[in-house]
């Protein structure tokens, strides 16, 4: 499990400035999505929205790294 985030981790490193905004704000939108259609009507799998919030953080935290010049 740990080898899949660091891939995730370099995945998003690969990605220029832009890129990576872009995938932010359209995980963002997909979240809400899912969050309304679970609200509608249970979805299948309820866990998939935890994986979506810690995916964006993931994003948001390679964002900050690139703000702070680390």
């Amino acid at each position: 499990m740990a080898n899949s985030k660091k891939a995730k981790a370099d995945e998003y490193r690969s990605l220029d400035d832009q890129a990576l905004n872009e995938k932010i704000s359209e995980e963002e939108m997909r979240i809400k999505r899912t969050k309304f259609s679970h609200a509608v009507t249970p979805i299948e799998n309820p866990l998939s929205i935890k994986t979506m919030r810690r995916q964006i953080a993931r994003l948001k935290t390679e964002q900050r790294k690139r703000a702070l010049g680390l």
